[in-house]
């Protein structure tokens, strides 16, 4: 399968996957959809990979975000550092020191997308890093919404702290600034419909 067949094939199963999602829990069907969120992370995940040519340096770049990530919510579920104290639900699957295994496989995804389309705009480092970390807590402030909702995660009393948003800046910083440093070839198409995907997924729930 040559590159844009398998791009467009991609395209297909990420928007078929997140129609489907909205329309199961407008329907009623939110408990049993949820649940998949794990299953859709690594899809998306996959699909990154197949849309790349795999080589270790991919793996590599991928895989900073991964443990910057789990080390990071380990310290904030645990211990209340760098986002706040909260908590995480049963949504997202298999956890290690309180953190689900997938949440690092999102960090992962969001830092490849923000980083990706960051190059698009701009080409300093500094700059596609500060647009990247921007972009990501963007997405966060939607997801925030809906978090405690689908059971993901939820912050003491219910608010979330301003920390947060500043821990996720300064965290999504230095992710992109490693990601970038390590890879430079990445695939656009994928990014930008993945990402595109995830903030129309949780922005339709601010308003049903």
């Amino acid at each position: 399968m040559n590159w844009d067949k398998r791009l467009i094939t991609s395209v297909i199963i990420i928007w078929l996957f997140n129609i489907s999602g909205i329309i199961g829990v407008f329907l009623g069907y939110e408990d049993w959809f949820m649940s998949l969120t794990p299953l859709n992370l690594l899809i998306y995940i996959t699909l990154i990979f197949w849309n790349n040519r795999l080589d270790k340096r991919l793996l590599t770049a991928l895989t900073i975000p991964f443990f910057i990530g789990m080390i990071t919510e380990a310290l904030g579920v645990n211990y209340g550092l760098i986002f706040g104290n909260y908590e995480y639900g049963e949504n997202l699957g298999w956890k290690i020191f309180g953190v689900p295994l997938i949440i690092g496989v999102n960090w992962a995804i969001l830092v490849y997308c923000a980083s990706v389309i960051a190059q698009k705009i701009y080409s300093n480092l500094f700059i596609t890093s500060l647009i990247g970390a921007i972009l990501m807590v963007s997405l966060d402030l939607i997801i925030e919404v809906s978090a405690p909702r689908f059971d993901f995660w939820e912050f003491d009393r219910g608010v979330v702290p301003l920390q947060n948003y500043i821990g996720w800046f300064c965290t999504a910083f230095v992710a992109n600034v490693l990601f970038q440093k390590v890879i430079k070839t990445v695939h656009y198409g994928i990014a930008i419909h993945v990402f595109i995907v995830i903030f129309v997924f949780f922005t339709t729930f601010l308003f049903i």
